[in-house]
């Protein structure tokens, strides 16, 4: 694809059952667990009553605890140069995901007769399941990140059913913390035998504009004699389309329906609208399936870049894991939609699941919520990063995990791009070139409508090989100064960030002097978040900034990382305790580090941003040296400290920094009240910000993200929690110890302070502020009411908040 013009908007949001013809059963309570090998655990009469009792989605590894001797590693991280091995530890999180594990379930099947068609659907098992019905194994899979299915129609039966499932997780099997056990969706779907196929639906718009959008529609089908009656309706409900067809293309049915005057998909204007497929035979209907689509252009252009519907658009964007923090890989909509809420905010418009397949509930948010994706698939190839990953898998899998990734997600209309691997070694040689060519080509066979990338850091190999010129997409990842070079080299005529920055900070803590390095190390285990820290390999935000600004041909950038995440604690994968990241522009516990503004004060176009780093609580430092930093929207401002002007700075081309950040170097410190005074572009004062010394720890502060939750026992409230002085000012470097409780309608779930040190365990209902703040996660129970969470600390006043749960 030299010049991709692509028309393309959709996917299956979700499936949405509006009749009996089908019936889908999440599987989601009464699993009986326990980890350790059990020879007998698959047999319909085992015994389980004494296995602990979950919910699904579930991760086993995330309550810990935290245990250096879990991952510890003998090697030589090569993605990142290094050529001598070291013992490193934390770097999967140093919880206890290695093993083998057991989940059993039974369960009946509402109105199932025998002879329908029966499949069972994992949306992601970590890792390798081995799944038995009845006693009988029904099949197996190798990838943790893979959705997959087995048709159990056979196997089922009237009645009481037995599932049992294996899971296994290797050492030395992943880069990051993994999680474990079943952790994404488990459903049963029940059909007729003339019915939708699984993922069968792919929609497409080969023709859009302003009057009119063409509905392409193909739906693969079992069964004779059938036809196909398809129904598009609008975001409010409203019948905008319809057809009817009786022709089948061997299993397909190919469908165009015409929408007048569509609205079109944007991160500005998510607009969704809703097919709703249904097969009869005669008048019979024996299926029906809902899909979620928008109606969206995309092209990728020599010399211009990524467009959507007709206007150029820079990919501002955040790589993420999988892991949630303290509630690890278990799923959860309510902590994805905070995290796309808070990315929002910031200005984000894209997102990089990284280094995996993402869930479909992520998938659906971003089609909601309005933000572009690059679904990426794998992290390694035939040759091994680490020793039990997906090498191992590779050549019997990867085609397979490709496929059902394309279609189980092909018609969210977020997804503008794939990825068919990142950082991989097989960037070096030949082999490696045909692997690409040949991961590439089946993206293409199975959607020939977005284009497919890889995010390479071997750029000079990829040149010389002509593995980054086969590409449809060429994502650097890092090496800024080598964007240059390769965008003269290689063909397609831009070059997108894949992943950028890789800065390294912890929220509130500041070191002296303040000076630009890489991998620099502190006692305490702790980055500097003056946000001039990076790795070897990597840079800070405002270089980045620079080749986004100032080369059109440059289409974007995915910054590592959106959020902290549980693993790689890049400088100190040699120190003990750590155990997380700090590459996040969040934190773990998904507060904002001082580089959430940073980022604000560039992509979010319609929003005031102005903040000030650092704190103004340094006792023993009265009289040194202690710069001030603002990012800010605006480009001048004056800054004050006690009332005495430290003069006024400027956004300048000077350096990368100076053109980005308003900087006061020389301040000295003294206690008391900083004030910073913006200007607009014609001298006026416009905003006023303050940062002020606080006294000692007073009263406990509450405040929730959210302060009415849905009683479906899942919705979670975020409740920030910090300390102020007897005037109510912020103490910023409070470390007091916590108790949390919750009652009423709601349970205790989990906390979390950002400290990438801390061994304290989330689900244990006690831990220590950090930098002044942790957060603590109320989960909802299935019953409405209120729910009460009470906060208390020794020599400090208590606080308690009330959440609404509610219908």
């Amino acid at each position: 694809m030299k010049k991709l013009n692509i028309y393309l908007l959709f996917l299956i949001s979700t499936q949405f059952i509006f009749s009996q013809v089908r019936t889908v059963k999440e599987l989601a309570t009464n699993w009986k667990f326990q980890k350790g090998e059990n020879i007998t655990a698959y047999q319909t009469n085992f015994d389980d009553s004494k296995w602990e009792t979950v919910t699904v989605p579930h991760d086993w590894a995330i309550y810990g605890p935290f245990d250096k001797e879990i991952d510890k590693q003998h090697v030589a991280i090569v993605q990142n140069g290094e050529q001598v091995a070291s013992e490193k530890t934390g770097r999967t999180g140093a919880l206890p995901h290695i093993g083998t594990a057991w989940y059993r379930n039974t369960f009946t099947l509402p109105q199932y007769e025998k002879g329908k068609k029966v499949m069972l659907l994992f949306e992601g098992a970590m890792s390798e399941p081995k799944v038995y019905l009845n006693g009988k194994k029904v099949g197996e899979w190798a990838y943790g990140y893979s959705y997959f299915y087995f048709d159990i129609s056979e196997d089922i039966k009237e009645g009481e059913n037995t599932l049992a499932v294996q899971l296994s997780n290797k050492e030395f099997a992943s880069r990051w913390y993994p999680g474990a056990g079943l952790y994404r969706k488990v459903s049963v779907i029940v059909k007729n035998n003339e019915h939708i196929n699984q993922w069968g639906t792919t929609i497409t718009t080969p023709i859009i504009s302003d009057k009119m959008a063409q509905v392409n529609i193909k739906t693969e089908v079992t069964g004779e004699n059938v036809h196909l009656i398809t129904t598009v309706y609008n975001a409010k409900g409203k019948q905008v389309g319809a057809t009817t067809t009786n022709t089948q293309f061997g299993n397909e049915f190919i469908q165009n329906i015409k929408i007048d005057s569509p609205n079109k998909w944007s991160p500005e204007s998510p607009y969704l609208y809703t097919a709703k497929t249904q097969l009869y035979v005669g008048e019979m209907l024996k299926d029906e399936v809902s899909t979620r689509f928008g109606i969206r252009e995309i092209k990728y252009e020599a010399n211009k870049g990524f467009s959507l519907n007709g206007e150029i658009t820079k990919f501002k964007g955040v790589c993420l894991h999988h892991d949630l923090g303290p509630l690890g890989t278990a799923v959860n909509k309510a902590a994805l939609r905070r995290q796309l809420t808070i990315l929002k905010d910031m200005g984000c418009n894209a997102i990089r699941s990284s280094h995996n397949m993402p869930s479909l509930e992520q998938l659906e948010l971003c089609d909601e919520m309005g933000f572009l994706f690059l679904a990426e698939s794998f992290d390694e190839w035939a040759v091994p990063k680490v020793k039990n990953g997906y090498n191992r898998f590779f050549d019997e899998y990867a085609e397979k995990d490709i496929v059902n990734l394309v279609k189980a997600t092909k018609n969210h209309p977020s997804i503008v791009m794939w990825s068919s691997g990142n950082e991989v070694p097989d960037q070096w040689g030949t082999a490696g070139v045909k692997r690409a060519k040949w991961l590439q080509d089946i993206f293409h066979r199975e959607d020939p409508t977005r284009p497919v990338t890889v995010g390479m850091d071997q750029v000079k190999a990829t040149i010389e090989s002509g593995f980054g010129a086969l590409l449809d997409v060429p994502g650097l990842n890092y090496r800024v100064h080598l964007y240059e070079e390769a965008y003269e080299k290689f063909p397609q005529g831009f070059i997108l960030g894949s992943e950028t920055a890789s800065t390294v900070s912890s929220r509130g803590i500041y070191k002296f002097p303040v000076v630009q390095e890489n991998m620099k190390q502190y006692d305490d285990f702790q980055s500097s978040s003056y946000d001039l820290e990076a790795c070897s390999w990597s840079n800070v935000p405002d270089e980045d900034f620079v080749l986004q600004d100032d080369k059109p041909w440059v289409i974007g950038e995915f910054v590592w990382t959106g959020f902290d995440y549980l693993g790689e604690p890049t400088p100190y994968d040699k120190s003990w305790p750590s155990r997380s990241s700090y590459f996040g522009i969040n934190d773990l516990a998904g507060l904002p580090k001082d580089r959430y503004y940073l980022y604000r004060s560039r992509w979010n176009t319609t929003a005031e941003t102005l903040h000030i780093l650092p704190h103004w609580n340094w006792e023993g430092r009265e009289g040194e040296t202690t710069p001030v930093f603002v990012y800010t929207n605006y480009n001048k401002a004056e800054l004050f400290v006690n009332g005495k002007s430290m003069g006024i700075q400027e956004k300048n081309n000077k350096t990368p920094q100076n053109r980005y950040r308003l900087m006061w170097m020389d301040v000295k410190y003294e206690p008391g009240t900083l004030k910073v005074v913006a200007f607009d572009n014609d001298g006026n004062s416009v905003a006023v910000k303050e940062v002020k010394t606080a006294g000692k720890p007073y009263k406990i502060v509450l405040k929730a993200d959210r302060e009415s939750i849905k009683a479906n026992g899942k919705d979670l409230s975020y409740v920030t929690a910090s300390v102020v002085d007897k005037n109510g000012i912020e103490c910023p470097t409070a470390t007091n110890q916590l108790k949390f409780k919750v009652s009423g309608s709601g349970i205790y779930r989990a906390a979390c302070n950002g400290d990438a040190t801390s061994l304290e365990q989330f689900h244990i209902p006690t831990m220590k502020l950090f930098s002044g703040k942790l957060v603590v996660t109320v989960q909802s129970k299935t019953e409405v009411g209120d729910i009460y969470l009470k906060v208390t600390g020794k020599g400090l006043k208590s606080a308690t908040l009330k959440i609404n749960s509610i219908n």
